[in-house]
């Protein structure tokens, strides 16, 4: 990453939040080494791995993939964005799963989609989905300000 002061300064929303989750996926290893970022990172990282997922494939894709199991740890990191309503619907999706609990391991979490919900355009997932993309919470301005606020986790060495 380079400049980030330049990134925030540029007025490009977009760039910016591109530009740092770059950063941030270089530092975890495309999020198979999270114990290595702080905090501030690992919020913005499940949140953007969230919207990414759900933006390309719909809540369905969110759970089915890796990020499905970090679904209880990104409804926290969305509150601490303010992003309430992003958090409220993800908690409503994740009551679709038994106990409300979505199971963290990969393949057990992939049986359970596929036995309880076989169908990929599943309506209740169509519905989540819907609600999702209303964007009732401006997640790129909620994400910079979390960036802004906390500086000092977004910055590269290199900078």
């Amino acid at each position: 990453m380079h400049d980030l002061e330049k990134f925030l300064a540029s007025g490009d929303s977009n760039a910016t939040i591109i530009e740092v989750d770059n950063f941030i996926c270089q530092l975890c290893e495309w999020g198979e080494r999270l114990d290595v970022l702080s905090g501030p990172q690992k919020d913005f990282f499940l949140n953007q791995q969230f919207e990414r997922e759900v933006n390309n494939g719909g809540f369905q894709q969110y759970f089915f993939n890796a990020s499905g199991s970090h679904a209880s740890a990104t409804i926290e990191s969305l509150t601490k964005i303010g992003a309430i309503s992003t958090a409220e619907l993800l908690k409503r999706a994740i009551s679709q799963f038994p106990d409300s609990k979505v199971p963290a391991g990969e393949d057990e979490r992939r049986d359970l989609i596929l036995n309880l919900w076989p169908d990929s355009s599943n309506q209740v997932w169509a519905e989540f989905d819907r609600q999702f993309y209303l964007y009732e919470d401006d997640l790129n301005e909620m994400n910079l300000a979390f960036i802004r606020a906390n500086r000092e986790h977004f910055q590269s060495d290199e900078a």
